[in-house]
């Protein structure tokens, strides 16, 4: 075998079909577009969602919401996650991400469910006042950042 007998497998590369070549090619005359009208002309489409000149569905139905561009979204961590750092320890947002405790590249918040058993310094963006309640109760400190 040489390359010169190379073929595509039979029936996997199609002949092109020449349209608008003439009435025994079958697809001669309007070419598989039917007869005039808009869709029958070059560059006749119509633009996604018209109607026909009625009111559009999308114009149609009232906006609902309202997205506050302020709103600052935190990565939150619960104070009973906190138990497996040791004893008298300094917990930081580096040492959290390492814990796998956070996992996007965001502000951290310490929520309060959950009890802590050790006395930690925690260092995070904002604690929920139930945490800090928690984490001062357990004789830690709470710092934030």
């Amino acid at each position: 075998m040489r390359l010169h007998d190379l073929r595509p497998a039979p029936g996997s590369h199609p002949k092109k079909t020449r349209r608008g070549r003439g009435l025994g090619s079958g697809l001669g005359k309007t070419a598989g577009r039917g007869h005039k009208g808009q869709k029958a002309r070059s560059g006749g489409t119509i633009r996604p969602g018209f109607e026909g000149g009625q009111m559009p569905l999308q114009r149609r139905l009232p906006k609902r919401g309202f997205k506050n561009p302020f709103r600052v979204e935190y990565e939150v961590v619960n104070v009973k996650d906190l138990n497996r750092f040791e004893p008298n320890s300094v917990v930081t947002v580096e040492q959290l991400k390492e814990a796998r405790l956070v996992r996007r590249n965001l502000p951290v918040k310490i929520l309060g469910e959950g009890e802590l058993d050790r006395a930690l310094v925690v260092q995070a963006h904002a604690f929920s006042k139930s945490a800090k309640e928690k984490i001062e109760a357990a004789l830690g400190r709470v710092e934030v950042i």
